[in-house]
C-alpha cells in the first residue's frame, strides 16, 4: 500500500494537471504494451501499434522493466511545471545529469536480480547489460539512443492516438474539477479513482509495495493518464516534486481521430448550440438549460455528439457529465489543428 501523507498545507497546495503528460504516456503505454490485460481497451491499440514498430521496444526494454521500478528520469518534473510535451520532455531527460542516470539505472538493476526477471526478447540479454552500462558511463552517444528509440516509439504508440488520450484526461479534470469546486481538495481527493482511498490525512492508494510518502508542505500535482492501469505512480525518489500518476475511466479504445460521415449529421441549429453549451463541462439539466431545449432533447442531441466522437460522457456521482473532445473543441473553431503538447 502506499500512504500519502497530507498536511493542511499540502491540502491547499493540492492541484490538477492541465493536460497529459507525454513522457508519462509514453513511458506508461510502453508497460501496456508488454501485457495483455484489458484486451478491450487496450488490445486493437496494442496490435496497431506493434505493425508500426521497427526495433524500438527492444532497446527500451532495456530501462523499462515490464513491471516494477523503472528510472525516474525518464519521466522529468520540475517544481510547478506544467505536464510535459514531447519536446520539452526530451529536452528535460537530455539534461539529467549523469550522476543520478548512474544511481537510478543501478537501484533498476538491483531490483532485477532480486526480481530474477530481464525483460525478454531475442538478443534483449545483450542490449539490456549493454545500454545500461554505457548510460552510466556519462556519455551523449547512449543517452541520445535511449532518446531517438523514446521519440520513435511515441510516433508510432502515442501520438497517433492523442486526440482520444488528451479528450479522456481532459474529461477526467472536468470531473475532478466539479468535485473541486463542489467540496474543495478533500471533495477533489474522495472522488479519485477506487484504487485511491481519501482518509484524512493519508491518501492511500493500492500499489506494488508498503510506502510512506511525506509531502512536507510541497503539496500534489495530480496527473491522469490513458495508459496508466490498475494502480497509481509516483516518483521512487522522495526528492522530486510530488505527482500522483493515475488512470483515468476508460470510455472506449483509442482511435485515430479522423473525422467520417458523421458530419453529415451534425447540421442544424440545436445541434450547433448544444455543442456551443457543453463549453468546459456540463451535465445534461445544465445542457437543457443553456441550449434551451428539453431534458430529452439534450440528452438526444448529446449521444448524436457521443457517437460522432465529439463529446465525452462520464458519470459524476448521480448525474452525468458531458465534455468536448479535441475534435470537438477543433470543430467549434472552425477545424483549428490541436498541437501535441
Amino acid at each position: 500500500m502506499l500512504r500519502i501523507h497530507v498536511s493542511r498545507l499540502d491540502l491547499s497546495r493540492v492541484r490538477m494537471a492541465t493536460r497529459p503528460d507525454a513522457m508519462w504516456e509514453t513511458i506508461l503505454s510502453f508497460h501496456r504494451l508488454r501485457d495483455r490485460r484489458a484486451s478491450t481497451v487496450f488490445g486493437k491499440w496494442r496490435t496497431e501499434t506493434r505493425a508500426r514498430l521497427n526495433g524500438e521496444a527492444q532497446l527500451l526494454s532495456a530501462v523499462v522493466p515490464p513491471r516494477g521500478y523503472f528510472p525516474d528520469f525518464l519521466t522529468p518534473s520540475q517544481e510547478g511545471a506544467e505536464p510535459f510535451g514531447l519536446d520539452v520532455g526530451m529536452e528535460a531527460l537530455r539534461d539529467t545529469p549523469a550522476d543520478r542516470i548512474r544511481r537510478e539505472l543501478d537501484l533498476m538493476a538491483a531490483r532485477r536480480q532480486r526480481g530474477g526477471r530481464g525483460p525478454g526478447g531475442p538478443g534483449a540479454g545483450r542490449i539490456t547489460a549493454a545500454l545500461p552500462a554505457a548510460l552510466s558511463e556519462g556519455r551523449a552517444e547512449p543517452l541520445a539512443r535511449l532518446i531517438g528509440a523514446l521519440r520513435s516509439y511515441h510516433d508510432a504508440a502515442v501520438e497517433p492516438y492523442w486526440p482520444h488520450i488528451r479528450a479522456s484526461v481532459e474529461a477526467d479534470r472536468a470531473v475532478r474539477g466539479r468535485a473541486l469546486l463542489d467540496g474543495g481538495a478533500d471533495g477533489l481527493l474522495a472522488t479519485l479513482p477506487p484504487m485511491i482511498r481519501w482518509r484524512a490525512p493519508v491518501l492511500e492508494a493500492d500499489y506494488p509495495v508498503d510506502r510512506d510518502l511525506y509531502l512536507d508542505g510541497r503539496g500534489l500535482l495530480l496527473q491522469p493518464s490513458f495508459f496508466c492501469r490498475s494502480t497509481p505512480v509516483v516518483y521512487r525518489d522522495p526528492s522530486l516534486p510530488p505527482v500522483l500518476v493515475y488512470p483515468v475511466t476508460h470510455t472506449g479504445a483509442p482511435e485515430f481521430a479522423e473525422p467520417g460521415p458523421w458530419l453529415g449529421r451534425l447540421v442544424g441549429h440545436t445541434r450547433s448550440a448544444v455543442l456551443q453549451s457543453i463549453g468546459n463541462g456540463c451535465t445534461t439539466s445544465e445542457l437543457a438549460r443553456r441550449a434551451g431545449v428539453s431534458l430529452a432533447s439534450a440528452s438526444q442531441h448529446a449521444s448524436v455528439l457521443r457517437e460522432a466522437g465529439l463529446v465525452l460522457t462520464l458519470r459524476h456521482g448521480s448525474s452525468v457529465l458531458h465534455t468536448l473532445t479535441p475534435l470537438g473543441g477543433s470543430l467549434l473553431r472552425g477545424g483549428a489543428p490541436l498541437a501535441l503538447s
